[in-house]
């Protein structure tokens, strides 16, 4: 019988043991959603990295930088609404200073409801992301999933699908929470293998079922043993 431990330990031998996260400073890690959009991990580094060198990582810094010089990275994180990303750094560099002094961890240090909306305010960071921040400076004990890792799991029928990806991200935390553990790093080693695995083989459309390590007690496996 599958159970989220087995499958996490089959994923990590099959694709190896996942790089840690880029910071534990949960601004750092706002920036790091909002400096790239729908590009592969390898330019959302780039771009994370360029605006690390050249303009820095605090809210003032963000805040002096020039307009064309944050779009100019924001566009190494790829070219959908680029200027918007660039201005939504700035707001939440706005935000951290208005709002909590400039230092985002004292949003962080309340009750975990408090701190989930603390984080959900803002742009491009919904639930998800915000758990995912939350877990990464152990803040909360979940398991952090975007629509590739749920989807890992749906297909393994270890969690069940809604209407949408908010009511199964949900389901997913419902079902889940029982099982998980208090290791914030195996946390955060689930979330990134689930989600790889989701990008390269369980993907939506064309699943390569003959190539996952999870093909013989799948329930949705399309893979056929040969001489069968």
């Amino acid at each position: 019988m599958l159970t989220l431990r087995s499958v996490v330990t089959a994923l990590r031998r099959y694709h190896g043991k996942p790089s840690g996260p880029i910071s534990r400073d949960p601004f750092h890690l706002i920036l790091w959603e909002q400096v790239a959009y729908l590009v592969p991990d390898v330019e959302r580094r780039r771009a994370f990295s360029t605006l690390r060198a050249t303009v820095g990582l605090t809210p003032p810094a963000i805040l002096r930088a020039a307009s064309t010089k944050l779009e100019k990275i924001t566009r190494l994180g790829g070219p959908i609404a680029a200027s918007a990303r660039a201005s939504r750094l700035r707001e939440s560099a706005e935000l951290v200073l208005g709002r909590w002094d400039g230092d985002l961890r004292a949003a962080l240090r309340g009750p975990f409801p408090q701190a989930r909306r603390a984080l959900a305010r803002f742009p491009m960071m919904g639930e998800p992301g915000a758990d995912k921040i939350l877990v990464i400076t152990k803040r909360a004990r979940l398991l952090p999933l975007d629509s590739n890792g749920l989807r890992v799991l749906a297909r393994l029928g270890l969690i069940s699908e809604g209407k949408d990806y908010r009511t199964t991200y949900r389901r997913a935390q419902e079902a889940l929470a029982a099982s998980l553990p208090t290791n914030h790093r195996w946390l955060i080693s689930a979330y990134a293998l689930l989600r790889r695995h989701g990008q390269e083989l369980c993907r939506r459309r064309v699943p390569l079922c003959s190539r996952c390590p999870l093909r013989m007690r799948c329930p949705s496996s399309t893979y056929v043993q040969s001489g069968a």
